[in-house]
């Protein structure tokens, strides 16, 4: 939906139709058609498995940059009854540590089930990879991807691959949606720059946003809402020919900066606040940029966002058990990484330093048997054991087998099978842990920055390494110190040489695979 090509005299009715429409654009047609023709293709592929076995659902919620310590079952004050009753009918899981930052990588890792944080940074998914979806599809699944992460939506990534119906949600963040430069938009209400070279890269950055969010007038306008409605939409017309063997991703950015989510969300954790409402501050250090009372209330803007995020997986929640599906989904909420407010002295993710604030992650399963309903597992888990969990729930065979069908010379019929590959998933399976059979999968977390920082979190320790030998490494007593602020480097050498040996072997070992 650019605007570039309008004239001004189309302007408002332009501006009026994009208030009225849900924002999913669809590369040609209204929304209208576009919606007319994804529900053509579910009713399709419905009709096509008339006579399967039956399948259980699966449907992954995910909200971008959601800090573990900020959702209530958690342990926060933040509120987020929605997710904490989820929670009370689930397992939890309270030591989940993304593997590989930040937004494509960690999703990478999920469709992928693969470690990979020793050879790829933010990249597209590769032609070999045999992704979540793409298992599914031949599964008889009937599948949906629908998404406001607008990384997603460049077309080099692909990340449709797989899925029978696909809606972008767009707006978000510096997504070049509302092109019309003509829109005027007052930065000095939400924005400092700093008056130096970075400025000719954040503010058309923040000009872009504030002209996307330009007619926004109730809470229902916000992305989250209108991704989440989508996510309604696409179940209820599937569900009118089929309630099993369905597979959602709904990929929401929020809680990712900016932070402005509407009234009253926007006042709930800092009350009469008077001063400049930074939503979206310049990453790096706060000192000479921010006052410690600016950052306080961005800190309270990021935990709006929050609570007004769990409103609407509420609503989400809500209208899958009006649909009768409740029984027979798997649910999953989690998120792809935390977000920096300023505790190590900086504030977005400025820098690949994988902090606890950064690493850890909320992870929440509801399995429709009831399997671990109610309890709490310590054992680390990671981003590559969502694959496997999910495929060894649905019964899938464990051996995956991606056929190469595109023709690699002159062949009849074209979807001849030239070649294989043997998948071999890095990730584990949590059923065993769940079930009772193994105490723990690992004894470890690993979380990285491509060839940036590798960090190694055991029970007692975090250790940060820098595999170019660019900065220092760090070593933090995770018992004592879970903030991890006081570097024990040099207190500690041989604790150092134990964990870089492992974290190193691991690291030679899912390369090798």
């Amino acid at each position: 939906m650019r605007k570039a090509s309008m004239s001004k005299g189309n302007r408002m009715s332009r501006r009026k139709f994009i208030q009225t429409s849900s924002g999913a654009v669809v590369a040609a047609g209204n929304f209208q058609k576009a919606v007319a023709a994804a529900s053509t293709r579910a009713t399709t592929v419905s009709k096509v498995n008339i006579g399967r076995k039956p399948m259980m659902n699966v449907i992954v919620i995910i909200a971008d940059s959601m800090r573990a310590d900020h959702v209530g079952c958690y342990g926060s004050k933040i509120k987020t009854p929605n997710l904490d009753r989820l929670a009370r009918e689930s397992v939890v899981f309270e030591q989940a540590y993304s593997e590989n930052l930040p937004t494509m990588p960690c999703r990478t890792a999920w469709w992928t089930g693969q470690y990979l944080f020793t050879e790829r940074g933010w990249q597209q998914m590769r032609s070999s990879d045999y992704l979540l979806a793409e298992v599914l599809w031949d599964e008889g699944v009937t599948s949906a991807f629908i998404t406001d992460t607008y990384h997603m939506h460049k077309p080099v990534y692909n990340c449709g691959r797989g899925f029978d119906t696909v809606v972008f949600v767009r707006g978000q963040e510096y997504d070049p949606w509302i092109v019309d430069k003509s829109i005027k938009v007052d930065l000095k209400r939400y924005h400092r720059l700093k008056g130096d070279g970075s400025d000719r890269r954040w503010k058309p950055r923040f000009e872009q946003y504030l002209r996307n969010t330009s007619w926004f007038k109730k809470e229902e306008d916000y992305s989250v809402a209108r991704t989440v409605k989508e996510a309604i939409r696409w179940l209820e017309h599937t569900t009118k020919t089929r309630k099993d063997g369905l597979f959602l991703w709904i990929d929401c950015f929020d809680p990712h900066e900016p932070w402005d989510p509407p009234s009253p969300y926007r006042e709930m954790y800092d009350p009469g606040y008077r001063g400049l409402e930074m939503i979206d501050p310049i990453p790096g250090m706060v000192e000479g940029y921010m006052t410690p009372r600016e950052v306080q209330h961005t800190r309270a803007l990021y935990a709006g966002e929050v609570t007004f995020v769990d409103k609407w997986i509420g609503i989400l929640l809500d209208r899958i058990r009006a649909l009768g599906l409740y029984e027979n989904t798997l649910i999953v909420f989690m998120s792809d990484h935390g977000e920096p407010l300023g505790e190590h002295g900086y504030v977005r993710k400025a820098f690949p330093r994988n902090y606890e604030e950064l690493a850890r992650i909320p992870w929440i399963m509801r399995f429709p048997d009831g399997l671990g309903a109610g309890e709490r597992f310590s054992s680390f888990i990671q981003p590559p054991d969502l694959m496997p969990t999910i495929l060894d729930s649905l019964g899938v065979a464990k051996k995956l087998t991606l056929r190469f069908l595109a023709p690699v010379g002159l062949t009849f019929p074209q979807d001849m099978v030239q070649r294989k590959r043997d998948i071999v998933l890095t990730g584990k399976s949590l059923q065993p842990l769940l079930r009772g059979e193994v105490e723990e999968l690992r004894d470890f977390a690993v979380t990285a920055h491509y060839k940036q920082q590798w960090g190694l979190r055991t029970r007692d320790w975090t250790y940060l390494y820098h595999p170019r030998k660019h900065r220092p490494n760090e070593l933090y007593n995770r018992k004592k110190d879970v903030a991890e602020q006081n570097n024990l480097i040099e207190k500690h050498p041989e604790v150092v040489e134990e964990l870089e040996n492992h974290l190193l072997k691991f690291a030679e070992a899912v390369a090798q695979r």
